[in-house]
């Protein structure tokens, strides 16, 4: 899933990390149509391949993210879809036959960061916290070559460390094996220490040094796309690749776990806690709950007596002594 404010460049970056066009028919809104827009979910299935390693992923972006004037309720659409992909997968693993289960869940959420500001936004920080407990959420400072090298490395910090002061958790690289090569631990290394990553995404082909690379051109020289010294576009690829299976694994076993049990405590039911519902409406159902037994009672009674006064003998339907509510 790729989250955050329009403008940032999600929708190029997706294309140029899947060589893909996904979106070649999107119109831009109008700020006029900005006013009230409401977030919308797109999904779209890609492949992606690195040193003979094929991916098979679903892509969801979400337009209309921070659009509007009031944005307080903006990623309300997106925590129900996390959720609705739970509860389907819930749903299929609770089925007869498990074993084609669809995975669709949500297992990796690269929220974008401005580079404009001076760390993180509210809306951010708000947007994190919301999801943190239900998806590995991955920072991603966007339009990275708006910064200096400075810059970049000042703005990374800033962001780490407003992270860690608001609580929100995102997704930790896991150590590598002892038994690993050197190679794949000093990889793990510099891209644990390349988060947030500061990316830049383009499509388009540049000549640069007498080779076509992918890059975005300016007066004072080229940004290459894939050059790890320009930005973390590389980097952020890498760790997709090798470690999608991680980010499968936490899914699972945490993210998918807590929904499952909290389901659980619920008896299966959608919405908030018992304790967390109007008492008001809780006390009307179990009136009514009653209501409803105490009729049956009465109807079984007067057909009791019926069968009395006709001198036959009544067929056995009776209710257990538990279910005699009021008598």
């Amino acid at each position: 899933m790729f989250a955050g404010e329009s403008g940032l460049g999600k929708s190029t970056l997706i294309n140029s990390l899947f060589l893909t066009d996904l979106y070649p028919e999107r119109v831009i809104p109008g700020a006029a149509e900005k006013i009230e827009r409401t977030v919308q979910i797109e999904a779209s299935t890609v492949e992606i391949e690195e040193r003979g390693v094929k991916l098979r992923l679903t892509v969801v972006d979400t337009p209309g993210y921070g659009d509007a004037i009031n944005s307080q309720d903006c990623f309300s659409t997106i925590i129900a879809y996390i959720d609705d992909q739970f509860e389907r997968y819930l749903h299929d693993e609770s089925g007869l036959n498990r074993r084609h289960i669809v995975d669709n869940r949500v297992h990796c959420c690269f929220y974008f960061i401005s580079p404009l500001g001076h760390g993180l936004k509210p809306l951010d920080v708000q947007f994190m916290k919301a999801i943190h407990n239900k998806v590995n959420v991955v920072p991603v400072i966007a339009k990275a070559d708006t910064l200096t090298l400075r810059e970049r490395e000042r703005l990374k910090r800033r962001i780490l460390d407003e992270i860690d002061e608001h609580g929100i958790k995102i997704y930790h690289l896991p150590d590598a094996e002892s038994d690993e090569d050197e190679d794949f631990k000093e990889q793990t290394r510099i891209l644990k220490a390349s988060i947030p990553f500061a990316v830049v995404g383009s499509n388009q082909q540049i000549e640069a040094k007498g080779k076509k690379v992918r890059g975005r051109l300016y007066p004072w020289g080229v940004v290459e796309v894939e050059n790890p010294e320009h930005n973390d576009f590389l980097k952020l690829r890498t760790m997709l690749i090798t470690h999608m299976q991680d980010l499968q694994e936490v899914t699972q076993d945490l993210h998918y776990e807590n929904f499952r049990s909290d389901r659980l405590k619920r008896g299966g039911r959608k919405g908030p806690e018992p304790e967390e519902m109007d008492k008001d409406m809780i006390l009307q159902e179990k009136e009514a709950e009653v209501r409803n037994r105490r009729h049956y009672n009465m109807t079984y009674i007067y057909l009791c007596v019926c069968v009395y006064i006709r001198g036959t003998r009544l067929p056995v339907f009776r209710l257990p002594p538990s279910d005699w509510v009021g008598f």
